[in-house]
């Protein structure tokens, strides 16, 4: 037996009592005559001693050659301290030290285990079986576990099956790019890994199942950011004989309950917002709504005057910044630049300082008086002691570019609160939306999204305006998950595929196997994913979803522990039928 109890374990309760334990050596202090430890597994710290007096004397000489992270095992008695320690559960007792193995040594870790390492991110992700033994890290991934384990117990009661779906699928094209396996037994052909189970949980929901979920792996090969990964991890679901209300009342439930047993924190109404409103009024359709900032549109009160940059603008529109108005000229100047930068690109900002005395100044009172200019506080609910921030330009990138501002105001306000959840439904969605390099409509969801009836007819009229039955919901800024009620019958399918651009021909290829589903019987369905990483990340306190993954990739797609991806052999190409001649060194 390695261990009679862990490391996280043993309290004044246990005093003189005889155990055994396990684990790494965190840190060691040795006075010569005494030597202390600390042992460390993943449930906590204890404290061992090993002093002359009452320790075999070839047990002290051992103890003095240990090093950072070796692995032990030790038998000894459980004492009150002398000297306790409030900041660890075990910080009342420990151990005298009767017997000690060495079960294996260590090399001295790149970097130090500990909660605030000097190690940087790429020596990190490098040794990262090192920095899971860090508590952040490894409190990350029991808090994903304990996320997951709620998930399955909320959904198992709600007469939710688990089923797995397949890995090695047929590559489709629409969404991002697939990652493309070979397949050695079928030359010249290849899988995909899937971007999600779509085709797959609605053949389940035509086969009877009724009610579908799963947890599982997908794939993208994309461009990578802080909260995305090549492969990432959803909460896939989907129910029959279901319309729109009585998913999200499901899985307002799921977040209810995440959001008590993870966090004991009680969440009220879930608002819900239309897709046409969200844009308009925060800019873009994942809205933090913890805090204010509503988008005013200034076309009316702003375009009456001799300024060509807002008379020539498609979009006026500004926010209210609170107690914005005691900001310096310099660091009003930093938020122009902050705003013009690449990642944002806007021309320019237009600012209004609103004084306590309820009179204006600001950066155009040379075309603008001061009736003026509280017509622009009420449009944007400012008040004495705020400073409003107008951009103007093209209407869709005005407003990202004015988001984009607004959140990072809010960063800089501390209106972003971690221990804050505030969630909505952003709700009916455009089903289709114009690409103009490929100079056609692309499905905003996928291609199943049902269209709303009543938009029916516009399919063949004005497609732009058909919205769906689609669904995001919103935490925190953040879309967490998303889902539509699906097409279910062959025509309309064929319809869809129509306004995509797909021939019948190519639709058959692609999608045959669906549309020949619908006509055996196909019901009603519906469903939602969320994605587990960034909801884990979000229910942590968090939106980086690195630290929630046990092995991520970095930002260029690369395991870098396991130098992944990695070239093959000629022999491994030759066998797979792929003709790619290998440089030579």
């Amino acid at each position: 037996m390695y261990r009679s109890h862990t490391n996280g374990e043993l309290r004044i309760e246990n005093a003189n009592q005889e155990v055994t334990l396990s684990g790494w050596v965190q840190k060691s202090r040795d006075k010569g005559f005494m030597v202390w430890v600390d042992l460390r597994d993943r449930y906590g710290i204890t404290q061992l001693i090993f002093d002359e007096d009452r320790t075999p004397k070839e047990i002290l000489d051992k103890a003095k050659t240990l090093g950072r992270e070796f692995v032990i095992q030790v038998k000894g008695t459980v004492i009150e301290r002398e000297a306790k320690n409030k900041n660890i559960a075990t910080g009342e007792i420990e151990v005298l030290v009767k017997e000690l193995t060495i079960l294996n040594e260590a090399k001295l870790p790149p970097f130090t285990i500990e909660d605030n390492t000097d190690g940087g991110e790429d020596i990190r992700m490098k040794y990262r079986y090192l920095d899971i033994r860090r508590n952040p890290v490894k409190n990350n991934l029991i808090f994903r576990s304990k996320v997951a384990q709620e998930v399955r117990n909320y959904l198992s009661n709600q007469d939710f099956i688990e089923v797995e779906t397949p890995y090695l699928i047929k590559s489709t094209p629409e969404g991002a790019r697939d990652f493309i396996v070979p397949s050695r037994m079928n030359e010249g052909e290849f899988y995909a890994l899937p971007q999600s189970p779509q085709t797959f949980k609605q053949l389940l929901m035509v086969g009877g199942m009724d009610k579908y979920f799963q947890i599982v792996k997908c794939f993208r090969d994309e461009d990578l950011r802080a909260d995305r990964q090549p492969e990432f991890t959803q909460i896939d679901c989907e129910l029959a004989f279901v319309e729109q209300e009585d998913i999200l009342n499901i899985f307002e439930g799921m977040t209810r309950h995440l959001l008590k047993k993870v966090n004991n924190v009680e969440i009220g109404d879930f608002p819900r917002m239309t897709f046409e409103h969200a844009m308009k009024t925060y800019g873009n359709d994942k809205p933090d709504i913890r805090f204010g900032m509503e988008f005013g549109e200034l076309n009316t009160v702003a375009q009456h005057k001799d300024f060509k940059v807002f008379n020539d603008a498609e979009l006026v529109v500004g926010i209210a910044v609170p107690n914005g108005g005691s900001y310096t000229r310099k660091e009003i100047d930093k938020l122009i630049e902050w705003v013009k930068r690449p990642q944002v690109g806007a021309l320019g900002m237009v600012y209004v300082k609103c004084n306590e005395d309820g009179t204006f100044k600001s950066s155009v009172d040379k075309f603008y008086d001061q009736e003026d200019l509280a017509a622009w506080a009420k449009a944007t609910g400012a008040k004495a002691g705020d400073l409003i921030c107008v951009l103007s330009g093209p209407a869709n990138k005005t407003r990202a570019q004015l988001s984009a501002l607004r959140m990072e105001l809010a960063e800089r306000l501390g209106l972003r609160k971690s221990n804050e959840f505030a969630p909505l439904w952003v709700v009916d969605f455009p089903l289709l939306e114009w690409d103009e390099e490929t100079e056609r409509y692309h499905a905003m969801h996928h291609p199943f999204t049902s269209p709303k009836k009543e938009d029916m007819e516009l399919l063949d009229t004005d497609p732009g305006k058909v919205r769906a039955n689609a669904y995001d919901l919103v935490l925190n800024g953040n879309e967490i998950g998303g889902g539509s009620i699906r097409i279910y019958d062959k025509a309309t399918q064929e319809l869809m595929f129509k306004h995509l651009g797909f021939t019948p021909e190519e639709a058959k290829e692609q999608f045959g196997f669906l549309m020949n589903a619908f006509e055996y019987g196909a019901p009603p369905h519906g469903g939602l994913a969320f994605g587990l990483d960034r909801l884990v990340a979000i229910l942590g306190g968090q939106e980086t979803i690195r630290d929630f993954i046990a092995f991520p990739k970095n930002n260029s797609g690369r395991d870098v522990m396991i130098n992944a991806p990695a070239a093959v052999s000629q022999e491994v190409l030759s066998e797979l039928n792929i003709n790619i001649t290998l440089p030579t060194e």
